[in-house]
C-alpha cells in the first residue's frame, strides 16, 4: 500500500502542467447574444452557492481546530488556488457582441472582454492566470487555469428562442474535483 502510494506521489510530481487547448475564433451563424440581461435566482443565494463551490474546490482547509476551545475557525487565504478572483458576477449584464469578441458588463460596474479564440495570460493585480476563450458549438466557453492548477470554466449559452441565457460555472480543483452551478438570465428590454 505504501507503495502504492509513493508511485502516485511520485506520477503526481512529474506530471506535466495542464495547457488549455484554444477555442474556435469563429461566431456561429445567428448567435447573437447581445442585449440585456437580468439575474433570475435570488442574489443571496447565488452568491452564496459561489462562495461553497469555491471553498470546496480552491485547495484551501478553511476549517482548522482550536486547540483551546476545540471548536473549528475559518484559517487565512495565504496558499492555494486564487483563480475565484478572475470571476465576474452581478445580477444584470449588458452584453455587447462584435465580430472579434464579447463585452459582458456586470451590473454596469466591471466590463469583461473575452476576444474570439484568445489564448493569453491575464492578471488581476497580482494574481495571474492562462486563459482561452472562444466558440464550442454555439456556446461561448472561457477557461481560467491558475498556477496552483486551479481552473475556472464559464461556459454561456443562449436557449432555443434566445430570450434565456445560460452561464454554466465550473469550478475544478488542483486534485480534478468539480462544483458546477448555473445562473440563469432572461432577457430584459433595452
Amino acid at each position: 500500500a505504501l507503495a502504492a502510494v509513493l508511485m502516485a506521489m511520485l506520477a503526481a510530481a512529474c506530471a506535466e502542467p495542464e495547457i488549455l487547448q484554444p477555442h474556435s475564433a469563429t461566431t456561429p451563424a445567428g448567435v447573437d447574444f447581445a442585449g440585456y440581461w437580468t439575474l433570475r435566482a435570488d442574489e443571496s443565494g447565488n452568491q452564496r452557492r459561489l462562495r461553497e463551490a469555491i471553498d470546496r474546490t480552491d485547495g484551501i482547509d478553511n476549517y482548522r481546530p482550536n486547540s483551546a476551545s476545540g471548536r473549528t475557525s475559518r484559517s487565512g487565504r495565504a496558499k492555494g488556488g486564487i483563480v475565484q478572483v478572475f470571476l465576474q458576477v452581478g445580477s444584470s449584464l449588458k452584453v455587447t457582441q462584435t465580430p472579434y469578441a464579447l463585452f459582458i458588463s456586470f451590473d454596469r460596474y466591471v466590463v469583461e472582454e473575452f476576444r474570439f479564440g484568445e489564448n493569453r495570460t491575464v492578471n488581476i493585480g497580482a494574481a495571474e492566470a492562462m486563459r482561452v476563450s472562444g466558440w464550442s458549438g454555439n456556446a461561448y466557453v472561457v477557461e481560467t487555469l491558475d498556477k496552483s492548477g486551479m481552473k475556472l470554466t464559464e461556459r454561456y449559452e443562449l436557449s432555443p428562442d434566445a430570450d434565456v441565457l445560460y452561464r454554466h460555472i465550473t469550478f475544478r480543483s488542483s486534485k480534478r474535483e468539480e462544483e458546477s452551478l448555473t445562473q440563469i438570465f432572461d432577457r430584459a428590454p433595452r
